[in-house]
């Protein structure tokens, strides 16, 4: 797939089925995710695949318990408190009010930095861009506390290594397509700040 129409129709999947995704899609999705650039080539990912489902479902466990700890310092504490055109919150609580159905994505990756001068979000999003272009859904997902310590247990890892960001991949009961974004207007300036350029002014919702 060109790599403009993986960008153009690359959007957050959360409905995945849970049919196994094969080693040579992974591995060609690995590859694309450890040639994403860095500051000073750093390279601070590790990823590490969570294929094994007992893992998987206590890791669904982690994200659903930390998800709530965010939201109910929000003021959120239950489904039904989520404002209704927050879409975004709203498409989450597929995830978080059924962890069965963060755990069906057949492989969860977590993608850990060792290094405190970088991030790891340009390795994310070679990730997400390789496995649209092979026909896998996927989204990133933020697990920390009060989960933290359990995910470095269960899975290993050092207590100075960051474990918080998390990508469910998996083969999409939905479509890809365009997401919502806010429009070039809001987004893109010209040689001055709020001062537009020629491009055209379109805002996309989800279809």
């Amino acid at each position: 797939m060109p790599i403009g129409e993986a960008i153009f129709t690359q959007r957050a999947i959360r409905r995945l089925k849970s049919d196994p995704i094969p080693d040579d899609v992974l591995e060609t999705i690995l590859q694309a995710a450890r040639r994403a650039p860095s500051g000073g080539n750093l390279q601070p990912w590790r990823f590490l695949v969570v294929r094994d489902p007992e893992l998987r479902r206590q890791l669904a466990e982690c994200y659903v318990a930390a998800w709530w700890h965010r939201r109910r310092a929000m003021g959120i504490t239950k489904a039904e408190d989520m404002p209704r055109d927050n879409s975004s919150g709203m498409a989450a609580l597929y995830f978080t009010t059924d962890a069965e159905h963060f755990s069906r994505a057949p492989v969860h990756i977590l993608v850990c930095n060792v290094s405190q001068a970088d991030n790891v979000m340009t390795a994310c999003q070679n990730l997400m861009l390789a496995a649209r272009a092979l026909g896998i859904g996927s989204t990133i997902t933020r697990i920390g506390e009060p989960s933290d310590e359990r995910v470095h247990e269960l899975f290993s890892i050092p207590p100075e290594v960051d474990a918080t960001l998390c990508i469910p991949l998996g083969y999409p009961l939905g479509k890809f397509g365009d997401a919502a974004r806010k429009p070039m207007s809001e987004l893109a300036f010209l040689d001055r700040w709020n001062q537009p350029g020629p491009w055209l002014d379109t805002l996309l919702t989800a279809r």
